[in-house]
């Protein structure tokens, strides 16, 4: 049968599809841009009616499903918060799973495969193939093993290189819904985050990134941005979870060209892209320079560590002055999640000429009151994102600490020396009765 006959007998409402679902099925839903909304609202419909496992992170399912204030029957997971994800877990109607680490010859499904896959891709091509867009987290992989996969067709998707598309014959159903992601790049900070951020990435582009480096941005404010502080430099390549807005402009320069690379030379490798302007988005459609992977490659620690000269750059929540790092929670709540930062960090430092950054403004507004962010001790029930074996360099807008190989009181003296001004002889009181440093 002909593809297109295959397309045409697949088509059906997302009412129809969804009941495919059956009480006690374990159901994925695709990540971040994957995410399906007709599918999810056809399904958050059937609340009540079945009891299922619902695995969704990033655009998390419960954080807008319009349950109407009735009891949940869906008992939903996430290995990773946003902002709108974060009432409901307040509120108990989302469970939290610590991801374990991931390898590429693994699964990620350590206990059971998925019974259903709920999942955005694009239209077929000429031969048959859909893409998974911007996205591809795990989505290979559970398409794979999963019993059956559903497809939500969007017509914006793009295409890349890598393991980033699905066959129709392996989508047992397609719903066609109106898209509604948008991918554009976030609107501009204030002022003073500006250039907080600016002074930061000016410090790890001009003293720590080197010409030939592989480089790994992670999540968040300052990491993210580092991209549009690299353009003096040559010979870059990257291998990351994310690919941010800024590295297709150092592409089309020359400046990222993955000439020194030792795993994927010449690609530009990730799991996701990040948020794009409108010009990247259509630059990076089509473009065989970028190639995405499951999280179970790109986040391999043994993938990440063969890269020489790699360089891990991740921001942190907080910091204790003796490295520990926290990414993840505020105290014992949950706010985001381990995501790449552990990996990446300890990757890079078995990497050949590795190095793990840290980056972080120095304080952070909390209720209206400015409050540091390198601590004495981080505060009772705080997650350790990244150990302290695995700290070496950190980098606020204060300066630039290196804690790897050096004894405590060295270790404390740096972190204080970045620390805001206010707060270092407080830091250093603590310290003292602390650690006696």
């Amino acid at each position: 049968m002909d593809w297109r006959d295959r397309y045409a007998e697949k088509l059906t409402t997302a009412e129809e599809a969804v009941r495919v679902v059956r009480d006690g099925d374990r159901v994925v839903i695709g990540m971040h841009y994957q995410t399906p909304l007709a599918l999810c609202r056809a399904l958050a419909a059937r609340n009540g009616e079945l009891r299922c496992e619902i695995e969704n992170s990033i655009s998390t399912f419960v954080s807008w499903w319009p349950h109407g204030g009735r009891e949940s029957t869906f008992n939903v997971r996430t290995f990773f918060l946003q902002a709108n994800d974060r009432p409901a877990m307040r509120q108990g109607r989302l469970d939290y799973v610590i991801a374990p680490p991931t390898r590429a010859d693994d699964s990620y499904w350590l206990d059971r495969k998925p019974d259903v896959f709920l999942v955005s891709v694009s239209p077929p091509d000429g031969d048959g193939w859909c893409s998974f867009g911007m996205s591809v987290w795990g989505a290979p992989e559970v398409a794979r093993e999963a019993t059956h996969v559903i497809g939500e067709v969007n017509p914006r998707f793009i295409r890349t290189g890598g393991d980033n598309r699905i066959h129709i014959s392996r989508i047992e159903a397609l719903v066609e819904a109106p898209p509604v992601w948008k991918y554009l790049r976030r609107p501009p900070r204030d002022d003073e985050e500006n250039a907080v951020t600016a002074v930061i990435c000016s410090l790890v582009g001009g003293e720590i990134v080197r010409d030939g480096d592989t480089l790994q941005m992670g999540t968040g404010t300052v990491s993210a941005a580092l991209a549009e502080f690299l353009s003096h430099r040559h010979d870059l390549d990257v291998h990351s979870e994310l690919i941010f807005g800024g590295i297709p402009a150092l592409v089309d320069a020359g400046v990222v060209n993955g000439r020194r690379k030792t795993q994927h030379p010449g690609k530009v490798v990730g799991a996701s892209f990040g948020p794009l302007s409108a010009h990247e988005f259509a630059a990076v459609d089509g473009d065989p320079r970028y190639e995405l992977y499951c999280m179970s490659h790109t986040n391999d620690i043994g993938v990440i560590s063969a890269h020489d000269n790699m360089v891990a750059v991740n921001n942190a929540l907080l910091v204790d002055v003796t490295g520990q790092i926290n990414g993840e929670t505020l105290g014992p709540e949950i706010y985001s999640g381990t995501g790449g930062a552990f990996a990446f960090s300890v990757g890079a430092l078995h990497a050949k000429g590795g190095r793990s950054v840290t980056v972080l403004p120095s304080t952070s507004l909390v209720g209206g009151e400015r409050r540091s962010r390198i601590v004495a001790m981080l505060p009772h029930g705080s997650a350790v994102t990244v150990p302290r074996v695995y700290a070496d360099i950190f980098v606020t807008e204060y300066g630039i600490a290196r804690l790897k190989g050096k004894p405590l009181r060295r270790r404390i003296d740096e972190l204080i020396a970045i620390a805001h001004p206010d707060v270092r002889a407080e830091l250093r009181a603590e310290a003292r009765q602390l650690y006696g440093a």
